[in-house]
């Protein structure tokens, strides 16, 4: 975003990515910027448990959380970041949503967000990932939209937090804020239903790489091997659109 440009301080900002992702870091940098309303998982939250909420109220079907984004976005600057372990035929199928809210992507090494997932999840099916998904997400806002959206490689993340969130928020239409690539540790409130997914992101105090290792790999375990080999051709496909930083190498 140039200096001439005056902060977005409307509209509505998503951030889709599978399961395991780093999405909840990304979101939480977001909850230190003044004047924005964060939404934790809306859509999944309201598959999986039948109701979510947006400024206060409580909706139950897809038509109605759209309308619900829409509607505060109109006065507020909305971000919510959501994941793609279920599937959203109301957002794919609503050409409004596709192209009125800026969606943006993040995506890390399908090996480890395997390892990962599985590690919470031993029932993980291979849909559940959700590369395939997010792909299709992806798939549906570039075409719907007529410009390839936003993908933020989390690994370059880590890397080079600063770079790759200036990166960011020039294609977002955001102020770049520095000092929000820091935070203090702890858990928010609208995270109470799937906490225990959300550990590392309370322990988090910013973008820093931290070594895990699971007794179950794409490595070690032939179901997991048997995922990865389906879901690797969509993060490849992702990856290909990956935000690279300024300075940065050009793939």
């Amino acid at each position: 975003m140039s200096a001439e440009e005056p902060p977005t301080t409307t509209g509505a900002i998503a951030l889709w990515s599978a399961p395991r992702s780093r999405s909840t870091a990304f979101l939480r940098m977001m909850m230190q910027r003044p004047g924005v309303v964060t939404l934790h998982e809306p859509f999944s939250h309201l598959a999986d448990f039948g109701s979510t909420e947006v400024d206060g109220t409580a909706v139950h079907t897809e038509a109605e959380l759209i309308a619900a984004i829409l509607r505060l976005s109109r006065e507020r600057l909305v971000f919510f970041k959501d994941t793609t372990d279920f599937h959203y035929p109301g957002v794919l199928a609503d050409p409004r949503f596709l192209t009125e809210v800026r969606h943006t992507f993040i995506i890390r090494r399908p090996d480890e967000v395997i390892a990962s997932h599985y590690a919470l999840n031993p029932a993980l099916t291979e849909p559940e990932i959700g590369f395939g998904r997010l792909r299709e997400l992806f798939d549906a806002v570039a075409a719907e939209s007529g410009s390839v959206p936003a993908v933020v490689d989390s690994d370059a993340l880590l890397d080079d937090p600063e770079g790759t969130v200036r990166a960011y928020c020039e294609r977002a239409g955001l102020d770049h804020r520095p000092q929000d690539l820091s935070w203090r540790a702890g858990a928010h409130d609208s995270w109470g239903r799937a906490q225990r997914w959300h550990v590392d992101a309370e322990r988090s105090t910013g973008f820093v790489r931290s070594e895990r290792s699971y007794p179950h790999t794409v490595a070690n375990t032939p179901l997991l091997a048997d995922y990865h080999r389906a879901q690797l051709p969509h993060y490849e496909a992702l990856y290909r659109h990956r935000l690279v930083p300024a300075g940065a190498p050009r793939p």
